[in-house]
């Protein structure tokens, strides 16, 4: 019986693992002293599995290489992973935007149903045993180094490291260390899924304030918009964060001059609005305009918009122009910031770039550089949007390396 060394202990490589254990003797490497310590804090502890949308979908959401993962995902899909921690006793449920979520709300329910699987399949996990280096010869790995130099021989070699997104949980890239010693090459690495920073000083003003259903545009300096969305979005002491903007970051990397336009009522066009409008003025008709937006703004929004809008803030309600509330109209379906750029790659939810696609077999995972090498997870140069794609990606591409492990030579 070979012997397969699956290096991360991340939702690909516990998956991976679990998966080789039915055919061969499988030893689960991780540097941390527990499994799943990012997966762990992920849908703010919540851990966002999988997403219930039709698999034919997913593709739309993975703006990282996509056509790369139709092997891994068709192989392993979003049904296949929710009937995988079903049957393992996990209640799944399913939110908004089709979002799987476990129905405890408890990240750690997940982790703990793959731990249990990896000791009923009876893998070796060693914890706290971190990977100096991979030993190669003539283009086959024979073992592993261990940063107290001993080593761990095997036939096979699954390589599930992460990416460099939230090194505290111990992402901090040695696996692209690993895999560009061994001749692969390592596409541009950037932050994928983090927040943006803005230029207005003022948004510290709005800073811990939540909005839900507003529409979010990214636009160039020709006001093309290059991303648009729907749901969820926070404003922070340097910009703006939440699952609408996480997405949108994948479009803002080096380019300049962009903007993010949030429309705070887009379930309105703007004649409705304006109605809206009247007719608050019309019950708030003596009050000061900065009184009058009570019913239709949060509070901390209201002061900016107030400031923005360039309407005395102590003018009555029945002064205000036509074309004063036009202007409102435009401010509030056209909240205009000017972006800055990303926060660093440590603060990314996910790492976009890694180990280059075309040196790896899609249908197997399987290296094509080295013979008994293979990749699973956000090592590979492969990433998506917020929703549970990026989890449903580690078990699809873990699944595949683990049942394929050992075909390619």
């Amino acid at each position: 019986m070979a012997t397969v060394v699956v290096i991360g202990g991340g939702p690909a490589g516990m998956m991976a693992a679990i998966t080789a254990a039915d055919k061969h003797k499988t030893i689960l490497i991780e540097k941390n002293d527990k499994l799943g310590k990012k997966m762990f804090i992920t849908g703010k502890g919540r851990c966002n599995v999988t997403n219930k949308k039709d698999i034919n979908d997913f593709f739309d959401y993975i703006p990282g290489n996509p056509h790369f993962l139709y092997s891994s995902l068709y192989t392993f899909t979003n049904e296949d992973a929710i009937n995988f921690f079903e049957r393992l006793g996990v209640k799944l449920k399913v939110e908004r935007g089709d979002r799987v979520f476990p129905q405890s709300d408890k990240s750690s329910d997940i982790i703990s149903a793959l731990q249990k699987e990896l000791v009923r399949k009876g893998v070796t996990v060693k914890l706290g045993y971190k990977v100096k280096k991979l030993i190669d010869e003539d283009g086959v790995i024979k073992e592993v180094q261990l940063e107290d130099n001993s080593t761990i021989k095997g036939d096979y070699f699954i390589l599930c490291t992460g990416g460099m997104s939230y090194p505290q949980t111990g992402s901090s890239g040695e696996g692209h260390k690993f895999a560009e010693i061994l001749g692969h090459n390592i596409t541009n690495i950037t932050p994928a899924l983090v927040p943006i920073e803005v230029k207005e000083s003022w948004i510290k003003e709005l800073q811990g304030l939540s909005l839900k259903n507003v529409q979010l545009r990214i636009i160039d300096s020709k006001n093309k918009t290059l991303y648009e969305d729907f749901g969820e979005m926070l404003f922070t002491h340097f910009g703006i964060s939440g699952p609408i903007v996480l997405s949108g970051s994948r479009v803002v990397s080096k380019k300049e001059n962009l903007k993010a336009v949030i429309n705070l009522k887009p379930a309105l066009s703007s004649e409705e609005l304006d109605k809206r409008l009247q007719k608050d003025f019309a019950k708030y008709i003596n009050k000061d305009f900065k009184n009058s937006l009570v019913d239709l703004l949060p509070q901390k929004l209201i002061d900016v918009v107030v400031k923005l809008s360039e309407i005395d803030a102590e003018k009555k309600v029945n002064s205000i122009t036509k074309e004063e509330r036009k202007n409102l109209v435009n401010l509030i379906q056209n909240f205009t910031l000017q972006i800055k750029g990303l926060r660093p790659i440590a603060e990314a939810i996910v790492t976009a770039g890694g180990v280059n696609i075309k040196e790896i077999d899609p249908s197997t995972m399987a290296s094509k550089i080295i013979r008994n090498l293979y990749f699973a997870g956000e090592l590979i140069d492969v990433d998506a949007f917020t929703g549970g794609f990026n989890i449903q990606i580690a078990l699809s591409t873990g699944f595949l390396a683990g049942l394929k492990v050992g075909e390619s030579e």
